[in-house]
């Protein structure tokens, strides 16, 4: 098996929607990102098929604080306490106390939250650590846009995990898809970011959703075309339906992957609150 392939959690019973990732560290097994709690399950079918237990793993890199990506953090720390998990000083105080973090998701999800995501677990104090430049001997590094929180990671061997920084590309596909959903999103930060990734030139990206890029360099350069012919259509005004109409017309057959990944809505939503914003400022 590849090393760097993800464990697909079969979100919401799709395939290649999102992949968590297992990488060794000088100081045992990590794992790159979580999931949330409705896949805890499929994850423990993943690390056994991985000659692992939940228990052998020593740490948990987050990306970033969404329910997709770390939702199952506190499930996990109470399943196996000396996990030690790892999140931006401005993430921390999220997962020690969620209430804020469920609320905001529960406005968003409505009805449809307790089966996406399941229980929101705190995560002790004692158990998060506050990333530095240096993680475990991969370089951190912060990636807003997307959510001001984020953070990449850079391993010796090339490989760049992701999170959501390098956008949404449901691999075999070639469609890479900005997921630019509320509230955070910073078209300038990002923009920035994506400056930060290019300049450390990796070999590969990591992608949460889904799988590894193996030629980064036009993977990224699609993603910024295509976050600022998405940030024009809503600018101009256009609507949630003539946006929606609009990035589908450019999707393949893996749309129902995508829309899974990153609903059409949301980042409708995340864009039009940009522009709201800017146009109230100026």
């Amino acid at each position: 098996m590849d090393a760097l392939a993800p464990i697909d959690l079969r979100f919401g019973g799709r395939e290649r929607v999102i992949g968590v990732y297992l990488l060794e560290t000088g100081d045992g097994p990590a794992l790159f990102d979580c999931g949330p709690s409705t896949c805890v399950e499929r994850l423990r079918e993943g690390l056994r098929g991985r000659g692992l237990a939940l228990t052998d793993l020593r740490h948990l890199l987050l990306s970033h604080i969404h329910l997709d990506h770390a939702g199952a953090a506190g499930v996990l720390v109470r399943e196996h306490p000396g996990l030690r998990v790892h999140v931006s000083e401005v993430g921390a105080p999220h997962l020690v106390d969620p209430t804020r973090l469920e609320r905001s998701a529960r406005r968003l999800y409505g009805a449809e939250f307790d089966a996406l995501w399941g229980e929101l677990a705190p995560v002790p104090e004692r158990n998060v650590d506050v990333v530095r430049r240096d993680v475990l001997g991969l370089e951190c590094f912060p990636s807003p846009g997307h959510a001001r929180h984020h953070v990449c990671y850079v391993d010796r061997d090339g490989t760049l995990y992701a999170g959501d920084a390098a956008g949404v590309r449901i691999q075999p596909a070639r469609y890479v898809m900005p997921p630019t959903p509320p509230p955070e999103l910073d078209l300038e930060a990002w923009e920035a970011s994506l400056d930060e990734i290019e300049r450390r030139a990796p070999e590969r990206l990591a992608l949460i959703h889904f799988g590894v890029v193996s030629e980064p360099a036009p993977h990224l350069a699609e993603l910024r075309r295509r976050l600022r012919e998405w940030s024009a259509i809503v600018e101009r005004g256009a609507g949630e339906e003539e946006f929606a109409a609009a990035v589908r017309a450019e999707m393949d057959e893996e749309r129902p992957a995508y829309e899974a990944a990153i609903p059409i809505r949301q980042s409708y939503a995340g864009l039009k609150r940009y522009w709201d914003k800017r146009r109230e400022a100026a």
